[in-house]
Order: structure tokens, then C-alpha cells, then sequence
């Protein structure tokens, strides 16, 4: 029952926000943060009850939807989504926090669409059956398209429509995918897949979790949505959602998949290490704040990937860690985003510059999230990187060297983001009256810079709490009979 309450909390919430007569913006905005606050506390009891030396499927919960066809539904955790699902707390408080503080018109919408998106995205990395997973991977959509065609900035049509037409190009190619490899086992649960061969359906998913991922070539659509979204769902759009097409490879296409994976292992890892360096050199290039974020964002995911292609412990330890890492850390830069253009009305690098100036407590977290971002060692994002190389450095020691020079790229172009906000002459957008950040951003993100921090003291909180200790063979075995039955 838990994995279920973690997923109809928020969407009930969502259906409490659309419908109560809120007296104030503010109002709407407490009683959504409640709600979020209260599915983090679920996800800190499934926490404590986790075992996760068995790498079992956990708090199941199953139910027949279409018996004729074997969809069932099906949720339950394992110990590597329970950390995603946490992701997905923590940056949707943060999240609906900044929301309520900045403002927003609509606030019954806008909060209850923030919260229906946390119920979807959660569904996603609970669910045990095909068909659910689609249900959940297509409900986020519907909420992502509100939140940026409305409450968008002023190219806010040309992004949603973009996103509409990249993301509903691979959700048909996965629906095909999900009723033909469903069809074909005669049961859509996933702990129960046989593997296939077939190279068509392979393709219909990796396609889809291209997109929302996104991977080079499929990311056309990010740069106008990461732009022209609000702070806080570009926020969620690069920190979670970006999360659950890696999630949809690890969990679908590795272990359904062997023999299209290791046929295709090669194509993949070069598109990925195309888009880690694209991704890496766009940033380092790019005019804006927001630009520098989504397209690392476009780097990292790359990363991701090659980790996940590594197919050994090293590189699917390490992807999960990463995963966790940068969403963190690409939420809060895109929240301090939001804080430095409410001050100065843009985030156009040539317009700023010195506004560390006055403002010791913006220039602070900025540092700290970048200092992260860029890999330092000792840090979280540093102990992710070094095994997705350790564990890719195994397949063939090439692909480790493009990754270490994309790490690279990565200090070159935080670096760059930190010197033109914080440093440099003053840019003509910033001016002394210009207050530092509030003490509710500084709790809303110095909140995601303790985890991250704490994170780089402990990174074996995560690493040694996946894939019951084994995660090739986890992957091997599809996450079925590792450890016994599914626990209630």
C-alpha cells in the first residue's frame, strides 16, 4: 500500500488544489507544499523499511486490470527507484516551495498541476506493469504541457508546441513497443517479460526515452522548453522527468533487451558520447543562465546513458548515483536561475556580472551548486562520474576518454557561469538596490545544497543500497527472484 499512497497522495492533493475556493495565492501554494512535504514523509518511512540487502521487489501492491490480456495493477519498489522516487519528493517540495513564495497567477492550476506531475512521475518509477508504466510516462505530459503553455515565458507556444510534437513521436512508437512486446510474452508485467530479440520493439523504446531524456539527436525540443518554462518546472523538467527515460532503459530495455543491447551497445554509446560533448560545448557557448544549465543537463544525461551502456556494476552503480546527483544540483541552478531574473529581469550573461557584490548568500549557494556541477573531487557528482568512467573504461578505454574530457567541459563552462554572474564588471541589469536572496529561497535551495553536500560525505548511502549489491546480474536477471519474493 505504500507505493500506492506515495503516488495517489499527490494526485489527490492535486484534486483538493483544482477544486477548494482558495482564499489567496499563498494559500492554494501552503496547502500543495503540505502535500509534497507529506509524500516525502511517506518516502522516509518506505526508507526505513527498505531491505536492501535482498534487492526484492518491495511494499507490492497488485491488483488484475484486464485479466484477458495479463495487465495487472501492479506497483512496488525497488532499492534502486526507491531513490528516485525520493528525487522526486525532494525536488517537487523545492519545487512547489519556490512557487508559492515567487507567486504565481492561477495558483489552483498551477499548484494542482505541480502535484498531479509529482503523482505521474512517481507512477513511473513505481510501476511493475508495462501498460501502468506507459499510463504514468504519458500522464506526465499532460500537466508539462499546462505548466509551460501557460505560465511560459513569452516564446511559450513555439516550446510547448515542440515539445508536443517530439514527445508524442516517441510515445506512439512506445505504445506500439508496450502492446507488442506485451502481447507477444502474454503479460504485461515486467518481474515476468521473457527476453526478446526483436530489434524493432527495442527501438520503439530507446526512441521514446531518447526524447524525454533528452539524448542527441532527439533534444531539439529543450532548449526553448528549458528557456521558457517557469523556474521551478524547468526545475523539474531537467532534475526528474529528464530522470525517467534513464530509469525506462535500467528498468525496461536492459534487462528485456540483451541482444539488441549488446548489438546496438555501440551505436548508442557513440550518440551518447556525441551529445556528452554537443551537449558539454553548447554550454560553454551559451548566451544565458538557463542555457548553460539545460544543455550540461543535455551533457550529463549522455553520461547517464554511456554508464547505463557500460552494462557492469561500475557503470549502472554509478549511473543511479548520478541520477541523483545532478538532479539535485540542476534543480537548485535553475531555481537560482528564477531568483536572478525576478532581480534583474534577465539572465542574458552580458547583462550581468558582480553580483557577488552585496549579495554573500547568492553567491554562496551559486558557487556551491557549481563547485558540485563541475565535478570536484570529494564530491557527489565526482564519485557518480569516476564509475560511470571506471565502469565504461572496462568496455573500451575510448569512450572513458571522451567522458574525462567532457569533465572537462563541464569546469570550463561552470566556471564561466560563475565568473559572468558573480564576477566581472557590473552588467548593466544589475544595479545596488537589488536585494540578495530571501530567507525563503536560501532554505528552498541551500535545502537541495545540504543534500548534496551531505551526498559528498556519504555517497555509499546510495552506492551500497542498489541492485541488492549485484546490479549486472540484477540487470541480467530482469529483477526477478534476486533475493525472493516480493515483500507486501
Amino acid at each position: 500500500m505504500l507505493s500506492t499512497a506515495l503516488v495517489f497522495l499527490p494526485i489527490a492533493g492535486a484534486l483538493l488544489t483544482w477544486l477548494i475556493p482558495w482564499a489567496s495565492a499563498r494559500a492554494a501554494g501552503g496547502f500543495a507544499l503540505l502535500v509534497a512535504l507529506a509524500q516525502l514523509g511517506l518516502w522516509t518511512v518506505a526508507l526505513g523499511r527498505m531491505d536492501f540487502g535482498s534487492g526484492a521487489l518491495q511494499e507490492a501492491t497488485e491488483t488484475p486490470w484486464f485479466e484477458d490480456l495479463g495487465v495487472a495493477y501492479k506497483v512496488g519498489l525497488y532499492d534502486f527507484s526507491l531513490w528516485l522516487v525520493g528525487l522526486t519528493a525532494v525536488v517537487t517540495v523545492a519545487a512547489i516551495a519556490y512557487g508559492t513564495w515567487a507567486g504565481r497567477e492561477r495558483p489552483r492550476a498551477y499548484f494542482g498541476s505541480l502535484l498531479f506531475l509529482a503523482g505521474a512521475t512517481t507512477g513511473v518509477f513505481v510501476a511493475q506493469d508495462l501498460l501502468l508504466f506507459y499510463v504514468f510516462f504519458e500522464a506526465m505530459l499532460i500537466p508539462l504541457y499546462v505548466l509551460i503553455g501557460v505560465w511560459g515565458g513569452a516564446r511559450r507556444g513555439a516550446a510547448t508546441l515542440k515539445f508536443i510534437v517530439y514527445t508524442m513521436a516517441g510515445s506512439l512508437l512506445m505504445l506500439v513497443s508496450v502492446i507488442a512486446l506485451g502481447l507477444g510474452n502474454g503479460t504485461f508485467d515486467l518481474t515476468e517479460l521473457s527476453a526478446s530479440t526483436n530489434h524493432w520493439i527495442f527501438l520503439g523504446f530507446m526512441a521514446a526515452f531518447a526524447v524525454k531524456a533528452p539524448l542527441w539527436p532527439f533534444h531539439g525540443w529543450l532548449p526553448d522548453a528549458y528557456r521558457e518554462a517557469p523556474a521551478e518546472v524547468s526545475a523539474l523538467l531537467s532534475g526528474v522527468i529528464s530522470k525517467t527515460a534513464a530509469y525506462g532503459i535500467l528498468r525496461i530495455v536492459l534487462p528485456t533487451f540483451p541482444e539488441p543491447v549488446d548489438d546496438w551497445r555501440v551505436v548508442v554509446l557513440v550518440l551518447a558520447s556525441i551529445g556528452l560533448v554537443y551537449g558539454s560545448l553548447l554550454a560553454f557557448r551559451a548566451p544565458d543562465v538557463r542555457g548553460v544549465v539545460a544543455y550540461s543537463s543535455l551533457g550529463q544525461m549522455c553520461l547517464i546513458v554511456i554508464g547505463l551502456f557500460a552494462f557492469n556494476d561500475s557503470g549502472l552503480t554509478g549511473a543511479v548515483l548520478h541520477m541523483v546527483s545532478h538532479g539535485l544540483v540542476s534543480a537548485g541552478l535553475f531555481l537560482l536561475a528564477g531568483a536572478i531574473e525576478r532581480r534583474t529581469a534577465t539572465d542574458e550573461l552580458a547583462l550581468l556580472g558582480g553580483m557577488a557584490r552585496g549579495r554573500p548568500r547568492l553567491a554562496t549557494l551559486l558557487i556551491t551548486l557549481s563547485v558540485i556541477a563541475l565535478a570536484v573531487p570529494f564530491s557527489v557528482a565526482f564519485a557518480g562520474e569516476f564509475l560511470i568512467l571506471n565502469g565504461i573504461f572496462a568496455v573500451g578505454w575510448g569512450w572513458a576518454v571522451v567522458g574525462a574530457a567532457a569533465i572537462v567541459l563541464a569546469a570550463l563552462y561552470m566556471l564561466r557561469l560563475v565568473s559572468a554572474v558573480l564576477h566581472l564588471g557590473q552588467g548593466e541589469a544589475v544595479n545596488e538596490v537589488q536585494l540578495d536572496l530571501r530567507p525563503a529561497e536560501v532554505a528552498i535551495v541551500g535545502t537541495l545544497a545540504v543534500v548534496l553536500v551531505a551526498l559528498s560525505f556519504w555517497p555509499a548511502a546510495i552506492t551500497d543500497r542498489v541492485f541488492g549489491g549485484e546490479p549486472a546480474r540484477a540487470v541480467e536477471t530482469g529483477f526477478a527472484g534476486r533475493g525472493g519474493e516480493a515483500s507486501p
